[in-house]
């Protein structure tokens, strides 16, 4: 229910970090409370991620209480936690806009504020970005702290692990503090969360530790005594030893939403140098009812509507490419016993839960691992498996080594179903799929597939499951136009005539079919579903350039070599003059807004794409036709 506007006297005055420094520490907890209030009654206004932020409030309020932000620099993982961290650096008042076309970024961003030194949207980026800051520091001799706040989940990427194997090594003050909730967004996997999960039965153990190092350290070779027998046991018992063994001065488990105990700790290990590391427990969604009890729900949400007190945002009931996906996929394992899907820890985002309620056995969620998941992959193909990797677009360039060497190299039957590709809404540019089409389209044996509709989708699977080597299905986080009849297989390499016109030839590569198809229909336009990026159908090509005066190419990727390159280069190695427009995303980083107006706002709506074809041959007509007074 939508909740109503909260009273916060004390936020009020709080205007910004250093306001904030001046409160007495007995009223950080009343601080925290009006921040949590603020931050529900406007995420549902806005929507956005709400439960991962709830969980740090007291943490982001007792940083900025004893570091000297923005001096100091803090950085965040990942960022959808960092809605406490814009309230307090001076972002309250526009917060109404988050997420908007022109408003605050859901993430951290450096354009922004001063008091974001790093730019987040994917995971496990903090601590080897804070560590660049802290050895930066030491270099030029300054004594300023970097702090990286990483979560359990996020710390199942092996880049984090590459930082802190590193960190040990170089003595820079860095501190890490590892938000320990359990969760990342979907239910963390693996040996470590498990791992970390028994430090909740700790405690007892942790002070008896403390106690026996303030007697024992007084004794002459007791306290070395004692720590190589402990050493043999902590591992067992709490996570420090991993820690500590990668070189840092460990502090924890200590309750995240303890905030006295949090400033203790924190002015603690701000006297420290060197590698620190503190391990705080907290609860995601903790201090609003209902993210408690369904934090996976509440991890993103929509704007409440007033009038329906129902959140707009899009359910996986709805018939959308990913849950065409996740239907194909409980199809197709009924009639493929050998597939086995694979997700890098977006089991919900990618339209899988019921697939992995259903098949358990044939579901393998590996974690924040994007590179992991490509070359198992690779390993389960090797055995006779079919591997189906179910990847965001953005996520996969984070295995592009992976998906060259261990997969196309060796031209394994690994099917890519990437969603996310094209735009995005409101999660902005780090999470816009605008440059797949690029990225993949240079790969060799890689087959490439843009569905126009959900039965698309559903073939283009199906064709991809059959291809005796790795095959590619890319698609938006997008509703589908059309219900789907049949997954029946398409014929590889070829397009389909939607179609016919005159004079003017257009190849739509994906989902904008319906913005070309009315397009088409004001100037008697031929349109073509061209289906696939790689291979091209060459000899529809040549024909479509015979018998028209111009060629436009519509995609859902930036045109800098996408789907329109590979046009152009083939016509040009025919020798093949027939003018060519490409229309798609620009070439720089699209930011944030609606799909439908990002999609009016590129000129790839139906009045869009015909302005820049009206566009196009008028300024052909002038280079046919030069003013002879020039």
């Amino acid at each position: 229910m939508l909740s109503s506007s909260p009273s916060t006297p004390l936020l009020d005055k709080t205007t910004d970090p250093e306001k904030l420094r001046h409160l007495d520490q007995e009223q950080l907890p009343d601080l925290a409370r009006e921040i949590r209030s603020f931050m529900i009654h406007s995420v549902e206004q806005t929507g956005g991620h709400l439960a991962s932020s709830l969980g740090v409030v007291e943490l982001t309020i007792a940083l900025h209480y004893i570091y000297n932000t923005p001096e100091d620099r803090l950085v965040w993982d990942v960022g959808h936690q960092s809605y406490p961290h814009k309230i307090i650096t001076g972002r309250r008042h526009e917060m109404s806009t988050l997420r908007q076309k022109g408003g605050l970024s859901g993430f951290t961003k450096r354009e922004e504020s001063p008091y974001d030194p790093f730019g987040t949207g994917h995971s496990s980026t903090s601590v080897s970005a804070a560590l660049g800051m802290a050895i930066a520091a030491k270099q030029a001799g300054e004594e300023r702290q970097t702090i990286a706040v990483i979560g359990d989940g996020a710390l199942t990427g092996g880049m984090a692990f590459e930082a802190l194997n590193h960190a040990g090594d170089e003595n820079a003050n860095l501190l890490v503090v590892l938000n320990d909730n359990d969760m990342s967004i979907s239910e963390n996997v693996g040996g470590l969360s498990r791992y970390l999960g028994r430090v909740l039965t700790s405690s007892a153990y942790s002070h008896m530790r403390e106690t026996s190092r303030k007697v024992l350290s007084k004794l002459p070779g007791a306290w070395d005594l004692a720590r190589k027998t402990e050493e043999h046991v902590k591992g067992m018992v709490v996570p420090g030893t991993l820690f500590e063994e990668l070189g840092f001065n460990y502090v924890g488990p200590v309750d995240g939403h303890d905030i006295n105990a949090l400033v203790r700790a924190l002015r603690t290990l701000h006297t420290l140098k060197g590698p620190r590391f503190l391990h705080i427990i907290t609860q995601k969604g903790h201090g609003h009812i209902p993210a408690e009890r369904d934090p996976l729900k509440y991890h993103g949400i929509g704007r409440i509507e007033p009038a329906t007190q129902q959140s707009d945002v899009q359910t996986e009931q709805a018939t959308t490419y990913t849950s065409i996906f996740g239907d194909w996929l409980c199809d197709a394992v009924e009639k493929n016993p050998e597939l086995i899907a694979i997700t890098p820890a977006m089991m919900c985002g990618s339209g899988m839960v019921r697939f992995a309620e259903k098949y358990p056995d044939h579901f393998i969620d590996v974690g924040i691992a994007e590179q992991h998941a490509v070359t198992l992959a690779a390993g389960l193909a090797v055995e006779n498996r079919h591997p189906v990797v179910a990847i965001y677009s953005t996520f996969l360039q984070r295995a592009y080594d992976q998906l060259i060497h261990d997969v196309a190299l060796q031209n394994l039957p690994v099917l890519f179903a990437i969603d996310r590709a094209g735009l995005v809404g409101a999660d902005g540019p780090t999470h816009t799929g605008a440059f797949d089409l690029s990225f993949l389209r240079a790969i060799p044996n890689l087959i490439i597939m843009t569905p126009s509709g959900g039965e698309e989708c559903q073939q283009m699977l199906s064709t991809g499951m059959r291809y005796h080597g790795p095959a590619a299905v890319r698609y938006p986080r997008a509703t589908i136009p059309d219900q789907p009849e049949s997954n029946s297989p398409v014929t590889i390499g070829k397009g389909k005539i939607r179609r016919q016109g005159e004079k003017v030839a257009i190849l739509v590569f994906g989902t904008l079919l319906e913005q070309t198809m009315d397009a088409a229909e004001q100037i008697d336009a031929t349109v073509v579903d061209m289906r696939f990026v790689a291979p091209l159908d060459h000899s529809l090509i040549t024909q479509m350039c015979k018998q028209h005066e111009m060629l436009v190419t519509v995609e859902e990727n930036v045109t800098a070599g996408g789907a329109g390159s590979g046009v152009s280069e083939f016509i040009l190695s025919q020798n093949i003059s027939t003018p060519l427009l490409m229309l798609g995303l620009p070439n720089n980083f699209v930011e944030q807004g609606e799909r439908a107006a990002l999609i009016e706002q590129y000129g790839l709506s139906g009045h869009g794409i015909l302005d820049s074809i009206s566009r196009f041959q008028q300024q052909s007509s002038s280079n046919n036709h030069p003013d002879p007074s020039i």
